[in-house]
């Protein structure tokens, strides 16, 4: 089955001439494209803000009617977003770019979005009116089609080429379960997409986790024992920056990267939850006036 097929069955023609764009979203920032799943998954509307501005495909979404969106998430696949029909087009200076609040959220997730060099070259982009229509809407990021090389070009004409069905899978993969816990490493803008799988299992463990500071390399360690766990206390960083550490007031947030040291039963007691802490800022020498911890 091809995904041409499935656009047949649901009425749309796709080998009217340039009728239908695919476009497979594919952000060359690493931390940008390793959030894009999540963004995708937990925060909709800013993915709606993100592919509003596509760049360099802008000149076929003006002539189209429709958008096919899809992510790739592995080489050579794109995961299936949606069927988008494609409104209004209105062009957008570097300031008016940036005015926007959902690109000041991407920026700090590594969107570069639009440059002032860009700016400088090009003058401005366009930004469109894209409604999304209920295509499939149960198979976002379960339908995989097969992405025809190169495999760094953005988007297709769905009339000039076969873009073969390579599965639906039974779960979203904008959804994948977290990795081990030794290898969660998490900016401070990813806390607030974590996927709701993730979400669960970091409220299951107790344990002993790092805050790394990249503005100046200290350490903070902290423990969590409370309601929800690890999850409740890196839910209060996302809140307000700091979790209520005075040690960590006055610093900019947006540097700090979240690990987790150890984890521990979740019925271990505080107590003990508080010496293993103790163990690890003395092992680390996050104390002050090495690390950031007062005590």
């Amino acid at each position: 089955m091809d995904f041409k097929d499935l656009l047949r069955i649901q009425g749309y023609d796709p080998d009217a001439r340039e009728r239908i764009v695919l476009l497979r979203h594919r952000p060359f920032e690493p931390r940008l494209a390793r959030a894009m799943p999540w963004i995708i998954e937990e925060r909709p509307n800013l993915f709606e803000t993100y592919q509003s501005v596509p760049g360099r495909p802008e000149t076929a979404l003006r002539r189209a009617e429709y958008v096919a969106s899809f992510v790739g998430v592995s080489p050579g696949k794109a995961h299936f977003v949606g069927l988008y029909r494609i409104g209004e087009a209105r062009e957008l200076d570097h300031d008016a770019f940036w005015r926007i609040p959902g690109n000041l959220i991407l920026r700090d997730m590594g969107y570069e979005g639009f440059t002032t060099e860009e700016a400088e070259r090009l003058g401005s982009r366009f930004q469109f009116d894209l409604e999304r229509l209920p295509f499939y809407s149960d198979w976002r990021g379960r339908l995989v089609i097969d992405f025809p090389p190169p495999e760094r070009s953005w988007f297709r004409w769905v009339d000039r080429g076969t873009f073969p069905v390579s599965a639906i899978l039974e779960e979203s993969a904008f959804a994948a379960p977290p990795p081990d816990w030794r290898d969660i490493d998490l900016t401070f803008a990813e806390l607030a997409t974590l996927p709701g799988s993730w979400r669960a299992r970091l409220a299951e463990w107790r344990g002993i986790y790092l805050i790394f500071d990249e503005s100046d390399r200290r350490t903070y360690v902290g423990s969590a024992y409370g309601r929800d766990n690890i999850l409740g206390r890196w839910q209060a960083y996302a809140r307000d920056g700091h979790g209520g550490n005075r040690d960590l007031r006055g610093r900019d947030p947006r540097h700090f990267r979240f690990s987790i040291l150890e984890r521990l039963a979740p019925d271990l007691p505080p107590e003990d939850v508080i010496a293993r802490e103790n163990s690890w800022k003395l092992r680390l020498h996050s104390r002050q006036p090495f690390g950031l911890n007062a005590n």
